[in-house]
Parts: structure tokens; sequence; C-alpha cells
């Protein structure tokens, strides 16, 4: 490293200097993060002020006004004898979101001048890329970091090389690799072996978002330290676990007096195939991989059935357009995929709604005559608000909100619970309403009538049976923390629990109307639970297998669907969409939109009046067939009119004919029975056949042969929304479709979209 000296912000009257322009400026929200960078890019990386130019345009005269926040030269001779720069700085505001459009204009700067690397810059997010100038563009790649002043240019060549990002395909060869290696040296068996690797991931990530938050230099998650840290403890990676636990203690991830369960050899493998790649500035959700993509096609039957399709996960959470102040639940969380979803996207939105706030304000006073130091003043202010009301420390901020209060889900295996809130704590967080419980149960925040969104993959094929009871501890909470829920969630929440404790020791099925049987389908009762979950309104998007929607049987669990939602959209999937998760259940996605009281009410009538007018025109058949499972004739019946004592000759008759009235009424009452059943069928068919004709409206049907993943797990076409790898054939994707189709369903069919 050179021995260039720290360099420090300079302030003053509401003005910062531009150390390397060597003038005073007004202090905007832009200017402050460009000069705060300025800083770390001399004090921590070592560049000198001469290597450095700011505000300077990349594309030369009648060429648009492409200006970069700083070019770095290797030099300050090569900037001197004007050669191309080596590293270009792109920097936004705070309260600016960059995305993919600020990556391309990085990378369109770094093009115009010819530079290795780019940057992309604010106090949310930092990202270093590095640029294949022999290709078209897209030609950047993410990388982990931009060298220092003093790199040596073999040292630059190894950062390209070398220190970068994980791709999908590229993580999942090398967790599949730390896999291979627990499992021939340590024997363990799958679900083991994944408990070993999250504990090393987690432990990396942490210390990552250290050195990051920090802006330490070493790493301590390296062969060459832990060797090192072998002098201080006889096991380093678990006192780097130890220090983890500790990092998250009140989160509860892991219980005080867990370990890392390997041999020293093994970690230091893991630990080596690991230590040059960057996990926690990732631009892909690489934790999600780790956790959804590979881990469940790796484990398949152990712990497969726990991963939803990242593509699925994504398709169905656009499906059902998640906005701020929604509530979101997963009954059966697995590793939380859709609630990080639901988080990503939502904080996406609100992000881009304070830029979109910020950026009309900032229009506004420029429409004005005014100050330009006022001007400042004022915008500053503005900023300093708008990023208050998103500081997601800050209790009751907007991001604090979504991550602490719209939030759950549960899963009833602990495993997975556990993995679900380390996922959203690596995402963000959010992972507060996450715990390990049975979905079928009322828990913490989780109870009927709460949720605008309800998303879930529930597990298929197995039977929920009458020996299934609530127990005692399901239902039973530290006095503290019931205490808490009542203050947060009120009457709802104290009656939604008195419900389940009612029941304690009874059958789970207890708690619901569908089952049939002693043996119940999980996904039956999935589906009611779901129902129930959902605030009026509400929308639900679930994953089920085929024969829900077209078994005969079954009729009565659509029936009562229908009966409580309206049907948005049927999606079929491929049959091999869930086989890399070790389900071979063909499936589809079925999305609801519960009723609203008043639409609730209006169905209850119109059903009510269309069974009436059936039952009315069955009534005259009915009332002849009542009569005749009525009749209970007696021998006194059949004595002549006006006798009241018979003869013993007139009793023999009167026998002999009851007795064959009886058996005449005997073939009579079986057939009544027969029709009289026959007419229930029937007005259970013409009165809802009257009520769908009463209640109409359109429902989306879509049979997809291409959802962006393999039979054995690899990236495939994807037609289910828009990306950048739809079949060719394909002109719009299947969520573009059922937009057009909610928005205008005559239109649609008019046009023959399918």
């Amino acid at each position: 490293m050179s021995s260039t000296p720290e360099l420090t912000v300079r302030r003053t009257g509401g003005k910062i200097y531009s150390h390397v322009r060597k003038k005073w400026l007004v202090e905007t929200p832009e200017e402050r993060v460009r000069q705060e960078y300025l800083c770390v890019l001399v004090s921590e990386y070592g560049y000198s002020l001469e290597q450095i130019d700011e505000e300077l345009s990349v594309t030369g005269p009648g060429s648009g006004d492409a200006r970069a926040d700083f070019l770095i030269w290797r030099t300050a001779q090569e900037k001197a004898d004007g050669k191309t720069a080596l590293i270009v700085v792109e920097c936004k505001a705070d309260n600016v979101t960059i995305d993919r459009e600020v990556y391309k204009q990085g990378a369109n700067y770094a093009q115009y001048e010819r530079s290795k690397f780019f940057v992309t810059h604010n106090n949310r997010e930092t990202k270093y890329w590095k640029v294949d100038l022999e290709r078209r563009m897209p030609n950047f790649i993410e990388i982990e970091n931009i060298p220092a002043a003093d790199a040596s240019d073999k040292e630059i060549e190894e950062l390209i090389a070398k220190l970068k990002v994980f791709k999908e395909d590229e993580f999942a060869n090398l967790l599949h690799q730390c896999h291979n290696v627990i499992r021939n040296r340590e024997k363990k068996d799958p679900a083991a072996a994944f408990d070993e690797i999250a504990k090393i991931l987690f432990i990396k990530v942490y210390f990552e978002r250290r050195m990051r938050e920090a802006r330490e230099r070493e790493n301590l998650f390296t062969v060459e330290a832990i060797d090192q840290e072998k002098r201080l403890h006889e096991e380093p990676i678990q006192s780097l676990f130890d220090a983890t636990k500790e990092g998250y203690k009140a989160d509860r991830i892991f219980e005080d007096d867990a370990t890392v369960n390997l041999k020293p050899a093994t970690v230091r493998e893991i630990v080596r195939l690991l230590e040059r790649y960057n996990l926690s500035d990732t631009s892909e959700d690489i934790k999600g991989i780790a956790f959804e993509r590979f881990l469940g096609r790796t484990f398949r039957g152990e712990i497969g059935q726990f991963f939803t399709p990242r593509t699925i996960v994504e398709f169905m959470t656009r499906m059902v357009e998640p906005k701020e102040g929604d509530i979101i639940c997963d009954p059966a969380s697995g590793s939380g995929g859709f609630l990080i979803r639901f988080f990503e996207i939502v904080r996406q939105q609100i992000l881009a709604d304070i830029d979109e706030e910020y950026q009309a304000y900032r229009m506004q006073l420029e429409a004005q005559e005014m100050d330009e130091a006022e001007r400042a003043r004022l915008l500053t202010e503005k900023y300093n608000t708008l990023q208050e009301s998103v500081d997601q420390l800050r209790e009751g901020s907007r991001l604090w909100r979504l991550a602490n209060r719209c939030i759950y889900g549960c899963d009833a295996n602990d495993r997975m619970a556990r993995t679900s809130k380390m996922n959203m704590i690596m995402h963000g967080d959010g992972h507060g309403g996450v715990h390990h419980h049975d979905g079928f149960i009322n828990v913490n925040g989780i109870f009927e009538g709460r949720f605008d969104i309800v998303l879930t993959n529930p597990p298929f094929g197995a039977n929920v049976e009458d020996n299934d009871v609530i127990l005692e501890y399901d239902v039973t909470v530290p006095p503290e923390t019931e205490r808490h829920y009542l203050a947060e969630y009120g009457i709802p929440y104290e009656v939604a629990v008195a419900k389940v404790k009612k029941n304690v020791d009874k059958p789970i099925v207890s708690l619901f109307d569908l089952p049939k049987s002693d043996k119940t389908k999980t996904e039956i009762l999935f589906i009611e639970r779901c129902l129930a979950l959902l605030k009026p309104g509400g929308r639900l998007g679930i994953v089920l297998p085929e024969g829900i929607f077209n078994n005969t049987t079954l009729a009565y669990v659509r029936e009562f669907v229908e009966d409580r939602a309206f049907i948005r959209a049927v999606v079929s999937l491929p049959q091999e969409t869930f086989y890399s998760t070790g389900a071979s259940v063909k499936a589809s996605l079925l999305f609801l939109q519960k009723f609203t009281e008043d639409e609730q009410a209006d169905y209850d009538a119109q059903k009510a009046q269309a069974t009436a007018e059936v039952l009315a025109s069955q009534q005259a058949e009915r009332q002849q067939l009542e009569a005749i499972l009525a009749e209970r004739p007696k021998q006194s019946d059949f004595y002549p009119d006006g006798v009241t004592k018979p003869s013993p000759e007139q009793r023999g008759q009167a026998k002999a004919k009851l007795a064959a009235r009886r058996q005449e009424l005997k073939t009579e009452k079986k057939a009544a029975k027969k029709r009289s059943k026959q007419l229930d069928e029937e007005l259970a068919t013409q009165s809802r056949a009257l009520l769908k004709a009463r209640f109409p409206y359109p429902i989306f049907l879509y049979d997809a042969e291409k959802v962006g993943i393999t039979a054995t797990g690899e990236a495939d076409a994807n037609e289910l929304y828009p990306n950048g790898n739809q079949p060719p054939e394909i002109e719009k994707t299947c969520l573009e479709l059922y937009r057009m189709f909610r928005e205008s369903p005559e239109a649609f069919f008019e046009e023959g979209a399918e």
C-alpha cells in the first residue's frame, strides 16, 4: 500500500470541499456521497488526488454529456499523458436505488473510456465490476473489489481471475464440492451435512459483513487466518462460530451450546474452497441459491421437499402483486423463499417511492428562483427526512414495519424453520415472524383473518390422521411472550388462541370443515387453512397436485373453494418441475382472491336463491317420495271400511294384504331412497350451475411448458414472466397475459390470447 495520507471530508456553511477540483461546492445529497467516497478511494485504496479526476466527460465533444463521477488512472503520469483511466466510478445519492440500469450506465462509461473496471456506489450498496472490452454489451461481470493503488499487474490479473462473486451454476458446483468433502470425510447424512454447511456459510457472511461495516482489510475467513489462529485457539473455526452466534444472539439462530461438528481438516478444506469468493456483496441472491436451489437438488428426498424452485417463487410472488402495507404468511415456509421475495419486492417499491418523491421535490426546487445554498439546504433536509423514513433500524420506519410487522411464516420441521430465519437475515431481515410450529395451528401472529397475501408450497400426499392431536405444547408460550402478542394483536389473537386451546388433546382435523374421513391429505387441509388465514379480499397463491383440480372424488374441495373465493388463475406446470426437489407429482398453481364481506353476502344470497329455485321445481316429486318413505302400513289399514271389530276371516285377509303391501313397499322405498339421492345430486348440480350463471367471472387458464428449470435442476427457458431466457416463440409471458386478462377479459378473448 502507498503512503498516501488519510483524506477527510471538509464541510462548512452548507458546502462541501472537492479535493480534486479544489473548490467548495454546495452540499447536496449527491455531492455528499461523491466526496465521502473520494476519501475512501484515497484513504483505503491508496490513490492520490493526482491519479483521480472528477465530473469528467467520457464521451468527448458532441457525443452527449456522459460525465463520470470519478476516473482513476493507474498512475498520475498516465493521467498526465492522456491515457485511458483504469477505473470509472459512478456515484448515486443514498436515496437512489442502484439497479441494473445504473450498472449498465457504469458499463457504458467504462466502455467509452476503455477502462477495465467500474464501481457503482452509494451508502446502501457498493459493487465492483470488470469489463471485457473485446465484447459488445452486456460485457461486465461483478467481482469482489477493485485493485488498490499499489497493486501490481499480476495482482490486478489475479483480482480479475480470482476475487469474484458467485454465478448460480458455479456456486452450486462449489457447494457440491463442500458436500462431498463432508460426505467423504465425516460420513454424515445429507441433513446433518446441510446443518454444517449452513453454519460455515453463516460464519463467512457474518465476517464479510463485519469487514465491510468496519472497513477492515483483514479477512479472517481464510486458511491462512485459521492456521495463524491455531496458535491462540485449539479450534479456530469454533471461535469464529462463537463470535457469529454472539453477533446474532438476539435472533436465537443457534442454541447457545451449538458447535461446528466437523474435523479441523474438513473445515480447513471447506474454507479453502470458499475463501476466494464473496457472499455479502453479490448482486444475485446467492444465499437463496445456497438454501433453495443447490441444497434442494443435492439432498432431494431428505430435505429437498422444503425447497420451491426460484422461478416458481418469482412467478407466484409477482402474480399476487405485493405492495407496501400487505401482510404475508407462508404456513409451510420451508427455506423462506416466498417470504424473502415478498420482502425484496416491497422493499424495492418503498425505495423507488422515496426516490421518486426526492426527484419530484428536487425538480420543484429547481423551478423556483432561490439562492443555490438555500436550495441545497432544503434538498438536504428533504433527503434526511426521507432517509429516516426508510431506516430499517428505526422503529416505525417504512422498512422497519415491512421487516417486523408484515412477514410471517412457520414450518413444522425445526431445521427448516431455523433455515428460514437464517435465510431471511441474510437477505436483510424480516425473520422475527418466522417460527418452528405446525402450520395448521394458530401461533404468535399467525391466525385467521390476518393476511393480505398467503403464498405457499405445502407438503403433498401425507395424511393428517385422527391420532394427530393438538398438544398442550402447541399452544403454550412463555407469559411474557403471551403478553407481547396480546399487546400487539389484541382480541383477535386472544380469540384465535382460545379456539385452539379448546381443542387440546383433540385431533387437528377437528379444527377444519373439509375432512371427510379419518385420513385427510395435507394439501386439502392447507387449502382450507390458507383461505381462513386471509383477510376478506386477500390473495392466495398455492402449489397443489393436479388431482385437486380434476379428481371427481374431490369435487367437494373445489366447491368449498368456490363458495369462499374467486378463482383468479390456474397455471398447469410441466411434470418435471419439481423433480429436482425430489417430488414427482404433476402440480398446478392456484391463485385465489377471497371474497370481501359484501361479495360473500351476495354469493351466499345467490346460492340460497338458486338452491330454493331447484328445490321448488322438485317439490311435488319430493313430497311423493317423502310419503312413500314415511308410509308405515298396519293390519287395520286393510280392514273393510267401517269395520272396527273384524272377524277372524277378515283379520286373516288383512294380514295377507299387509304382508303383500310391505313387500311392495320395500321395493318402492328402495327406489324412493335412490331417487331422493339422485334429487339431492341434481339439486347440488343444478343449483351450482344456476349459481355460476348468476355469479359469473372469468378464470385465467394457462398450460406452461417451460418454467425456467429442468428435471435435473438446471436453468431452462422460462415463459412464466419477463426474463432474459424467454422461449423465442413466446411473444408474451404468462404473467403479462394474466395482467392483460385481468384488465380486460373480453378483449383478451377477442384477440385470441391463450
